[in-house]
């Protein structure tokens, strides 16, 4: 049984342990013994501790001792190069013969990234054997970025080991001035130096409101003293990403209310105005507001990476969105969300995909209007895509273990570089990044030449499943990316049950403002981004919502039923692997499994709604929809009872980094109770 937290020691161990199989050494391949020697590369700090990482790598994943040395060996010898003639920017090689292995990058880093191509290379034949000749690899994107998985805005070295190692270059921050997280003090300059050790860039994700026009007169040393001060006392932030809601600003665009959104609500909680706010609205001063921040910036760092993301923004009309984009200068990111504001069907059921979802892998109408435009200004693209393996879909797992979901959405992000430059990714928002079978996909899928998507992921069953089983696996991992697919992403969902799974609780008339409870460092209290109080946009007497609704309660039932269905079928596999496969085993099923009963919670929160609707408005007999909430109640209990065992094996799950804690044991507990008291209290009171 593990404690809460525990999982971030896994997260600390970059090489898994005793992936190494016994067999014979395949004709046609070269094997790395304790013969061996890695060569210290000279003058690169970031070299020398990567050869470092590479010894610690063969002796914990392959039982191998394999000694560093400074001299220069003729046979026998793990070399690093630099060779800037390579094709493709950033590209590395791993180049094996029968007594040399040559890890040659463009660049120190792309030199690193050979060496864990390297590890990656074993860590699939089981065994340290090669196949001699060239494997070339180069990424597609100039940017990959993620947060942290760890906890909010926290990077251990460890953890920023472990997101260099799946490929990407760049981590977030969230900056709400300077040296300040928006939920603690941190030493910005101190992350910065540290993720370069890695080979990482760090680019500020900013909270800071602009809280002046930028015709203001006092609005130049305002935001001097604003970003400027920032780049000032931390010249290593690579770039700075810009969201409108984020940082707001008092537009002057008439079609506007000109407030920050605090400042357009009365005493009474209404709101004074309402046009839109500028944070959620393609404002046409927001080139002249860019402008000033950009010259700010700059004048600080020259080459600062200046990314406006248009999130949120979908709902308005494309030629309000393009027309800004036409009046942006060309020397900025401009970054889009990939799925947004698309309609579609799930078995018939219609959906609206309103916030990061891999239910609809494709770009989205808005993204696509935004890429063209971006593309003939010449900007360059980059998408909010969650390719490390996370959305909404489900908040408190540490990946979404939908490998063949996920495969349409990284064909779709490499179609999108190919028609429009997309070049740059944010892999993950505040529920952050964690290394999976998920993030080795998308690696190899990003960085090979014409890569065949299927193929990999079947090579990556073989590795942790066992070659014997991935007929098995691969079913199972068909069957619960069909389920993932058929994910119905609504506000009412993604801010109610799917936001922190079967903890969410079921609630009748006492607890309509019942809190849940969180922790007091979180920087997210569990009720500002998820809602006990279920309810509909529109009544259940409505007869479209009415349909609508009992087709999402079909729906959920179907795609849980098929998730802890697939978990299944992989824990009967887990008897029979490798000791040294079985805990990951166990916990991706163990993964499945959670969001299978989370999409049951949320079917047994709507049908429970369809009965307290109904009870509210006196529509048929008491007694009836009291025996059915009984009834709902019953199962809802049976599914968090049949949770715990799964947070118990796994901390990660119930975590959120935003969060923390919300779905673990504890939070369980007190679900139990509030079903309890209500199954026993409150709803024998309405007989009364």
């Amino acid at each position: 049984m593990e404690q809460n937290y525990d999982f971030q020691a896994r997260m600390r161990a970059i090489h898994r342990p005793h992936r190494r199989l016994e067999r014979p050494l395949p004709k046609g391949m070269i094997e790395i013994t304790d013969c061996w020697k890695i060569v210290q590369p000279k003058d690169s700090e970031l070299l020398c501790r990567v050869a470092l990482d590479l010894q610690d790598y063969f002796a914990t994943s392959m039982e191998l001792s394999v000694a560093i040395t400074p001299e220069t060996v003729a046979k026998n010898a793990i070399v690093y190069e630099i060779d800037p003639t390579l094709p493709g920017a950033d590209s590395y090689r791993v180049s094996v013969s029968e007594s040399t292995v040559r890890l040659i990058g463009q660049s120190e880093r792309a030199a690193a990234q050979a060496s864990y191509l390297l590890e990656d290379l074993c860590n699939l034949e089981e065994a340290p054997y090669l196949t001699p000749g060239n494997t070339d690899r180069t990424p597609i994107f100039r940017c990959r970025m993620v947060h942290s998985g760890y906890r909010i805005d926290e990077y251990p070295d460890e953890h920023l080991n472990a997101i260099a190692h799946s490929g990407i270059n760049t981590i977030l921050l969230f900056v709400a001035g300077v040296n300040m997280a928006p939920s603690h003090p941190l030493d910005f300059n101190d992350l910065i130096t540290r993720a370069e050790k890695y080979g990482l860039d760090v680019y500020a994700y900013s909270y800071m409101k602009s809280r002046l026009h930028p015709d203001a007169p006092e609005a130049e040393a305002f935001y001097d003293n604003l970003y400027g001060e920032l780049f000032r006392k931390c010249p290593g932030f690579k770039g700075i990403v810009f969201v409108g809601e984020s940082v707001e600003f008092p537009s002057k665009d008439p079609r506007t209310c000109g407030r920050l959104r605090l400042d357009n609500i009365d005493a009474n909680g209404r709101r004074i105005d309402p046009r839109p706010l500028p944070g959620w609205f393609p404002c046409s001063d927001y080139p002249q507001w860019l402008d000033m921040v950009k010259r700010t910036i700059r004048r600080e760092k020259p080459d600062a990476d200046i990314v406006f993301w248009t999130y949120n923004w979908g709902y308005c009309d494309e030629a309000d969105r393009v027309a800004l984009i036409d009046a942006l200068p060309t020397d900025i990111s401009l970054q889009a969300t990939f799925e947004m504001f698309e309609n579609s069907e799930r078995q018939g059921v219609p959906t609206r995909s309103t916030d990061y979802t891999v239910s609809l892998p494709f770009a989205g109408k808005y993204f696509l209007s935004e890429a063209k435009a971006t593309a003939r200004r010449g900007i360059p693209l980059y998408s909010m895509t969650n390719a490390g393996g996370l959305t909404w879909d489900v908040g408190v797992v540490p990946y979404e273990p939908a490998p063949y979901q996920w495969l349409k959405r990284y064909k779709a992000m490499r179609e999108c570089h190919e028609k429009y430059g997309l070049c740059g990714s944010m892999d993950s928002h505040h529920y952050g990044f964690y290394p999976s079978f998920v993030s080795d996909l998308a690696k190899e899928y990003f960085t090979a030449k014409d890569p065949d998507g299927e193929a990999i992921i079947e090579r990556l069953l073989a590795r942790d499943w066992g070659r014997e089983h991935v007929a098995v696996a691969k079913q199972a991992f068909r069957t619960f990316s069909d389920a993932v697919h058929d994910i119905i992403t609504s506000n009412k969902d993604q801010y109610g049950p799917l936001r922190i799974g079967p903890a969410y609780p079921l609630v009748l008339f006492r607890d309509e403002k019942i809190v849940i409870p969180s922790a007091p460092d979180a920087h997210f209290k569990a009720n500002d981004i998820c809602y006990p109080n279920y309810k509909t946009r529109r009544p259940l007497t409505d007869p479209d919502e009415r349909r609508i609704f009992e087709g999402e309660i079909r729906v959920y039932r179907s795609c849980a039923d098929r998730m802890i269905e697939s978990a299944g079928q992989l824990q009967a596999l887990l008897p029979t692997l490798p000791a040294g496969k079985r805990a990951e085993a166990q916990r991706i099923a163990g993964t499945m499994e959670f969001m299978g009963r989370t999409l049951l919670t949320a079917h047994h929160v709507k049908r429970w709604y369809v009965e307290k609707v109904a009870i509210a408005a006196g529509d048929g007999v008491l007694t009836a929809h009291l025996e059915t909430l009984r009834e709902i109640g019953a199962a809802e209990i049976a599914n968090v009872e049949a949770t715990l065992p799964l947070v118990d094996f796994d901390s990660r799950l119930g975590f959120e980094p935003s969060m923390s804690y919300v779905g673990d044991r504890a939070h369980l507990e007190w679900k139990l109770d509030v079903m309890k008291r209500i199954l026993e209290e409150e709803i024998p009171s309405l007989l009364e």
